[in-house]
């Protein structure tokens, strides 16, 4: 079973808990996310792709990355993209120089970012005083044993579909991940971003020497973008897998569509549906 999940309490047992409608084959079931949760996902969605649009953009100026505090076009990059650049002091061995976007795309990027950063810290708020992240994040111990852990990925790398009862609980490698994105990858993305400008290294610098210097910041920021584009790619080729409509539905208005044969489900389940219907009120 992925994550502990809560036992009923005495009283009717699972069969008596859901009683298969005779209705239809599909059903829709009690909320499956919370409406902030909903909506701060897709506040950091489109915060995501905006920051990705535009970072590229600025990429563009300077296609080479360094190491250390100073970077230019007379020093070795650890990291040479090859692409044509928007300046044409930069030499890419391309005979044409790209359209300069920086003026709107590094506006739109700062403008993005915050948007990011503020609803992250709202949903990790959230998320730390209703308890969120204790009940559906942080792993159970027994979930982190080495045979658990293969098991889940071995299903992954199958594109196994999940489960009844994971349509309504994270399997171990979601909540790892997830936990690694919001707790490390985000504030890694913040703490670099802020360390490559010039102004916050003025009120703040030491952040940006514990990194290693402005040119370093900005691989790190690199690198880190694409930990986050691999995590958004698998993330969204799991969702067709286990069900594209049923789990976009739950994203967008809270609610899962499963079968009948899955609304009958284990006791675990259906108590993890009762609770997470209840915090849908909260």
């Amino acid at each position: 079973m992925n994550a502990s999940l809560p036992i009923a309490d005495g009283g009717a047992g699972p069969a008596a808990a859901v009683r298969p409608s005779s209705a239809a084959s599909a059903a829709t079931e009690p909320k499956r996310h919370t409406a902030l949760v909903r909506v701060t996902h897709w506040l950091t969605t489109v915060a995501f792709l905006a920051l990705l649009l535009t970072g590229g953009e600025i990429v563009l100026s300077h296609p080479r990355f360094y190491w250390g505090e100073d970077g230019n076009v007379n020093m070795r990059p650890w990291l040479n993209l090859h692409l044509p650049s928007s300046r044409d002091t930069v030499p890419t061995g391309y005979r044409f120089v790209l359209p300069d976007e920086n003026g709107w795309s590094r506006y739109l990027h700062f403008e993005a970012a915050w948007v990011a950063v503020v609803t992250g810290l709202l949903y990790v708020l959230w998320g730390l005083f209703n308890g969120h992240f204790r009940r559906n994040v942080l792993p159970a111990p027994s979930d982190l044993s080495a045979r658990q852990l293969a098991d889940s990925a071995m299903k992954h790398l199958r594109f196994e579909r999940p489960g009844a009862e994971e349509a309504w609980s994270y399997n171990v490698l979601q909540r790892l991940s997830y936990l690694v994105v919001i707790f490390v990858l985000f504030p890694l993305m913040i703490w670099t971003g802020l360390a490559m400008s010039f102004g916050f290294d003025a009120a703040f610098p030491l952040a940006v020497r514990l990194l290693g210097g402005h040119q370093t910041a900005r691989s790190l920021h690199f690198l880190v973008t694409i930990l986050l584009v691999l995590f958004l790619v698998v993330h969204v080729v799991m969702v067709f897998v286990a069900g594209f409509r049923s789990r976009m539905r739950a994203m967008i208005t809270g609610t899962m569509i499963t079968g009948r044969a899955d609304r009958v489900g284990t006791a675990a389940s259906t108590v993890r549906r009762a609770q997470l219907n209840q915090e849908s009120t909260l």
